[in-house]
């Protein structure tokens, strides 16, 4: 008896411990559901009981102007930022998990540290640093700061792959005559070529929808979508802005999973 009324606890704990976890989710995720489901309705109410189904609101964005431009800023931004932690990820990467050298551990620490540091500190002190340069806010410094918040991504991807990466394929093609170079090229870069694709795409997810260090680096008149979108609830919150809402949800939710497929090929790659 004793036994059967603790198995009887141990099932009433984990059938409680299920209904919480649902009900964290629904309330994580129903936001996200109330948003794609209003970007389709026909009425400017916003509100439930939907009175249609309607794209209309997604070709008001497509003639938005001001909407228009902040897509191509965002993707350019993405691209490029993701672009450049891309390759100098890579190369960091390599050096840190290939060779020994002196202050190796203190430069790992430091390309983790933007995984540590709250995006409010980083923006703060980048605009401070810049103020004491005398320098403007401008597309650049936007486009360096995107670079850094993402580069610690690909580091730690393409470090995952490295270090399963059997290093005698390497010394094979050098001891065939292969140099660096070609070795890399040849040999290194398409064995870690799921890792650096995934790393990418996650780069470019976190750009795309960065908001926080975004407002202190952009300059007046450059503006992204996720800025674009705290631009437009300042005023009131339309049709367009659920449009424009779940169009950022799909994007950024299926950047990850292609990151995440490209990922498991891993297991498949000698």
């Amino acid at each position: 008896m004793s036994g059967t009324g603790v198995s009887e606890r141990q099932g009433l704990g984990w059938n409680a411990l299920r209904l919480v976890t649902l009900c964290v989710y629904i309330f994580m995720f129903a936001p996200i559901v109330v948003v794609i489901l209003l970007a389709f309705n026909s009425s400017r109410s916003g509100s439930f009981p939907m009175e249609g189904f309607s794209l209309q609101w997604f070709a008001k964005l497509s003639e938005n102007q001001s909407i228009v431009d902040a897509f191509k800023t965002s993707l350019i931004l993405a691209g490029t930022s993701s672009l450049l932690a891309t390759l100098i990820g890579v190369m960091a990467a390599l050096a840190l998990i290939r060779y020994s050298f002196r202050g190796k551990a203190l430069i790992n620490n430091i390309l983790s540290l933007p995984l540590l540091m709250p995006e409010v500190v980083l923006g703060v002190a980048l605009l401070m640093f810049l103020k004491f340069l005398s320098m403007p806010r401008s597309f650049l410094v936007l486009l360096v700061g995107h670079t850094v918040l993402s580069l610690p991504y690909v580091v730690l991807v393409v470090q995952a792959r490295l270090v399963g990466l059997r290093q005698h394929y390497e010394e094979a093609a050098l001891s065939l005559g292969a140099n660096r170079i070609q070795t890399f090229t040849a040999i290194t870069l398409p064995l870690i070529a799921p890792a650096v694709i995934g790393g990418f795409l996650f780069a470019a997810t976190l750009s795309f929808d960065n908001i926080t260090a975004t407002l202190f680096w952009k300059k007046p008149g450059i503006e992204t979508v996720p800025t674009k979108i705290f631009a437009m609830l300042r005023t009131s919150i339309s049709p367009e802005i659920n449009a424009l809402g779940a169009v950022m949800i799909v994007i950024t939710i299926a950047l990850p999973l292609v990151g995440g497929f490209m990922i498991r090929r891993l297991s498949r790659v000698r």
